[in-house]
């Protein structure tokens, strides 16, 4: 048997155990900013969130749909097209892959995966609390006498 013409890494794991955990390293990549996995999950990551952060740049109402099906967490889809697209300076490009250690228990390479630019540095937009209005009376509360026959 070969394997010739068979993309992607099998992780040691079914196809649905793959879907799932390519999507739970999208969400916490997404939602922290980086984070520290091995070096070919990492490979495998980078193309997958790449493409969502393409979508979210468009930002409309069918990209965001897509983007929310792909992803467990609403919350970090919201977060994607919300905050993390529009500080993208680039039109691709947006992961890096660092090497960092071998792991101790089985020496494998970890890699850091983290977004190019910077997005800890914008905040969300906030909408600016409304200011209440202080309670006033408009009318007088004091009747007028009727007007009648004198």
């Amino acid at each position: 048997m070969h394997r010739h013409g068979y993309k992607g890494r099998k992780f040691g794991r079914e196809r649905d155990q793959r879907r799932a955990l390519i999507r739970g390293l999208s969400v916490s990549l997404i939602e922290h900013g980086s984070i520290e996995t091995t070096l070919p999950k990492a490979k495998d990551l980078r193309p997958v969130v790449e493409k969502l952060v393409s979508k979210a740049r468009k930002g409309d109402l069918h990209n965001r749909r897509q983007i929310v099906s792909s992803l467990d967490s609403v919350t970090a889809a919201h977060k994607l097209v919300d905050q993390i697209a529009p500080a993208m300076k680039r039109t691709s490009g947006y992961l890096r892959i660092q090497r960092t250690k071998l792991r101790v228990g089985d020496n494998t390479q970890m890699a850091r995966i983290s977004f190019v630019d910077d997005i800890t540095a914008q905040p969300a937009p906030k909408a600016a609390p409304k200011a209440k209005k202080p309670v006033t009376e408009t009318k007088s509360k004091a009747k007028t006498a009727p007007k009648g026959d004198t």
